[in-house]
Order: C-alpha cells, then sequence, then structure tokens
C-alpha cells in the first residue's frame, strides 16, 4: 500500500506553522502547541482518528488564538489534501455520533472537492481558563472551535457537518465534537477493499 504522508509548513507574519501527517498512523501525538487545551483536542483528533502528527506551532498569542488556531487548521486540512491525492480508493464519506457524559455529539464529512462547514457546536462563547503548564497559554478561546474547523475544511476542500445534539460542558461538546470528526474522517479516508478507482461518477474529486 502507498504510504499516505504530508509534510507542511505555513509561514506568515501572524504564524509559523511545521506539521508532518501519516494518515495510516497509530495515533501518535507529537506537537510542540503553546496553547494546552488546544493541544488537548489535537491530540484526541489523532488518537481516535489514528493519525500520526508532529511538528510545531508557533503563532502572535500576545493578539489573539485566532490566528494560530485557524492557520492550524488550514495547514492540518491541507495535510489531509495532499496525503489522499487524487482520492482514489477512498471511502470518501464518514460518520459518527460519539457520546461523552451528558454531551452527545455528531460528525459526517465527504471528502468530495467541495469545502464547506456547517458547525452548530452550541458552545457558550466564554473562554475555558486553566492554569496552564510552563510555556503554555492557560486559556481557550471557544469561539476559534469553528475558526479551526473553517480553516480545516479551506484546506482539506472537504464537506463537514458538526452538531451538537445536547450537552451542557463547553469543554465536553468540544472534545466530543473533535473526536467525532476524528473517527468520521477516519471512515471517510480508510481504503475500501473493493474499490480502485476514484469515488466520484465525474471520476474525478474537484
Amino acid at each position: 500500500m502507498k504510504e499516505r504522508k504530508a509534510v507542511l509548513t505555513r509561514e506568515t507574519r501572524e504564524t509559523k506553522i511545521s506539521l508532518e501527517l501519516n494518515l495510516d498512523g497509530t495515533g501518535m501525538y507529537n506537537v510542540d502547541c503553546p496553547i494546552g487545551f488546544f493541544s488537548h483536542m489535537l491530540q484526541a483528533f489523532c488518537k481516535h482518528g489514528l493519525f500520526d502528527l508532529k511538528g510545531t506551532l508557533q503563532g502572535d498569542l500576545d493578539v489573539d488564538q485566532h490566528h494560530l488556531v485557524e492557520d492550524t487548521g488550514i495547514v492540518l486540512g491541507q495535510l489531509f489534501a495532499c496525503a489522499l491525492g487524487d482520492c482514489r480508493g477512498i471511502y470518501r464519506s464518514g460518520f459518527c455520533i460519539y457520546p461523552m457524559d451528558e454531551t452527545l455529539a455528531q460528525a459526517a464529512v465527504d471528502f468530495g472537492g467541495r469545502s464547506y462547514l456547517v458547525c452548530e457546536a452550541g458552545l457558550s462563547g466564554v473562554p475555558l481558563i486553566s492554569m496552564g503548564t510552563k510555556g503554555t497559554e492557560g486559556s481557550f478561546q471557544t469561539d476559534t472551535f469553528t475558526d479551526f474547523w473553517q480553516g480545516f475544511v479551506s484546506g482539506a476542500k472537504c464537506n463537514v457537518h458538526l452538531d451538537t445534539i445536547r450537552g451542557r460542558s463547553d469543554h465536553h461538546k468540544m472534545e466530543a465534537l473533535f473526536k467525532a470528526a476524528a473517527k468520521a474522517i477516519r471512515s471517510a479516508v480508510e481504503q475500501d477493499p473493493r474499490r480502485h478507482d476514484i469515488p466520484s461518477t465525474k471520476g474525478v474529486i474537484v
């Protein structure tokens, strides 16, 4: 089986992001991320999707978390697009309903070549606050959750729907949605043993 890996670096006046992705990994996560909760979400994404991800994330956190979180989504999406190539032989779409305590979340994805996000996460917009650890940001701006996924669909050229069916805790809502998305994406990018062509009646994913 052809290795499905990709390496990318994106550098602007606001952020510098270098990441390496292996679609067919074991869930290994080794990313130097300065935002504690965001790192927790990326690690959960890798663990539940069985994606390997390593690299470094740097950004202008003295301004806002928005730039770094959104740009990370863009780069991660581009990595998926690069690793998938023409999408030959994959299932293309995936779906997952994921429970986490009082929260129930669902995610659906289609790697059909068109970027579109529907995100009904039901978040309060109030930042999560923690003590953080040395060298990491203790808070997380919950409004950047949507920014990350908008960046991801733009980079990956995929269609993603994220919905919180019910829940109370913003932490649980975001974590359940990341895990649901990981499992849905894993299902979509898995190679179908019965398919050897491009999964589209058009004959191309555009």
